[in-house]
C-alpha cells in the first residue's frame, strides 16, 4: 500500500532530492569517513535505491581529491530501507595511486548494512576515443507525453513516483505504467531531465545520473513479457547496480536511456543501458539485475 502523501509533494522535487543528498560529515573511525543523510518520501514506504545509490557516490567523493572524478562502481541492495530512519555512510579509503583512487562506501540503518559499494576514482588523463552510436530516428522528448499527461488522473500515492519526482521522464514508445503492451520486446528508449537547473557542481551531477539510472532500467524485462508496473502483486526489487561514467554530462538537460534485457531467469532480470546526450555524445553505461516475481 501506498505510505501517506506528504501535504507538500511535488513543491519542489528537485529540491527535496538535492536535500537528501547534502551528506553531513559526522566524524571518521580507523580507516573510515562517515557521513548520515535522511530519505525521500517515497509511495512505497522503503528507501529508493537510486537516492542511496548517489548517496553513495556524494559520500565516497567526499574523500578524493577534486581533479579525481568517479568513473565506475559496483553495489549491491542487501536490505530495504526504512523512510524514518537515517541512513549512515562508512567510506573506506583502500587506495590512493598516482592516477586512480577506490573507496568502499557501506550504508547502514540502525547497525545494519542496506547498501555495499565499491567505486574507482580516476584523474584526466588522455587515451583511446570511441563510442557506440547514439540510436537513429528517435522522437524529441518535446514530442512525447510527460507522466502527468499519461497518468496524472490518477490517485497521487499511486503515481507520484512518476508524477511528482525530480525527473520528466518521457517514453520514445507507449509506457508500461497500467499495460504491458503488446510487442513483447525486451529494449526501450526514455528521455529524461530534472524539472530545474541544478548547480554546476561535476559531483552532483554524476551523482543525479546514477540517481536517475534507477528509474527504468529494469522495464525492459516486464516489456518482453507484457507485464505492467500495474500489474497486482508484481514484485520488484534492485538487486545490483554498475555504473560506468565515460564523458562529462548534464542531468538537467535532456538526455536518453536506451535499455536492454538480455536475460531474465529464476525470478532475477538482467538490464543493460547507456546514457546519451542529446546531440548523441555517451555519458555512462549502467548494468542491473533485479528481482521480479510475477503471481502466477
Amino acid at each position: 500500500m501506498p505510505s501517506d502523501v506528504p501535504a507538500d509533494l511535488g513543491s519542489d522535487p528537485v529540491g527535496d532530492v538535492l536535500a537528501v543528498l547534502d551528506l553531513t560529515e559526522t566524524g571518521a573511525r580507523t580507516r573510515e569517513d562517515i557521513f548520515t543523510a535522511q530519505s525521500q518520501w517515497m509511495p512505497h514506504g522503503r528507501v529508493f535505491g537510486g537516492q542511496v545509490l548517489a548517496q553513495s557516490v556524494i559520500a565516497a567523493s567526499r574523500t578524493v581529491p577534486d581533479d579525481r572524478a568517479i568513473h565506475s562502481l559496483h553495489g549491491y541492495f542487501l536490505r530495504p530501507g526504512g523512510l524514518q530512519r537515517p541512513i549512515t555512510f562508512a567510506v573506506d579509503r583502500i587506495h590512493d595511486g598516482r592516477s586512480f583512487a577506490t573507496r568502499r562506501t557501506q550504508a547502514y540503518q540502525d547497525g545494519l548494512p542496506i547498501f555495499s559499494m565499491i567505486a574507482s576514482f580516476q584523474d584526466d588523463d588522455p587515451g583511446l576515443d570511441h563510442q557506440a552510436s547514439f540510436p537513429a530516428e528517435l522522437p524529441d522528448p518535446e514530442t512525447l507525453p510527460s507522466a502527468n499527461e499519461l497518468i496524472g488522473h490518477l490517485p497521487t500515492g499511486l503515481t507520484a513516483f512518476w508524477t511528482a519526482g525530480a525527473f520528466d521522464i518521457r517514453y520514445a514508445g507507449s509506457p508500461i505504467y497500467l499495460d504491458g503492451g503488446d510487442e513483447r520486446v525486451a529494449h526501450q528508449a526514455v528521455w529524461l531531465r530534472a524539472r530545474r537547473r541544478l548547480p554546476d557542481d561535476p559531483v552532483l551531477q554524476r551523482a543525479l545520473f546514477a540517481y536517475a539510472s534507477d528509474f527504468t532500467i529494469l522495464e525492459p524485462n516486464l516489456r518482453r513479457h507484457g507485464i505492467a508496473w500495474a500489474t497486482p502483486g508484481l514484485k520488484m526489487a534492485s538487486l545490483d547496480h554498475a555504473m560506468w561514467w565515460h564523458r562529462p554530462g548534464r542531468a538537467d538537460e535532456w538526455w536518453c536511456y536506451v535499455q536492454e534485457a538480455p536475460n531474465a531467469i529464476g525470478g532475477r532480470g538482467l538490464s543493460m543501458g547507456r546514457i546519451y546526450s542529446r546531440d548523441g555524445v555517451l555519458i555512462a553505461s549502467v548494468a542491473q539485475e533485479g528481482m521480479i516475481r510475477v503471481p502466477a
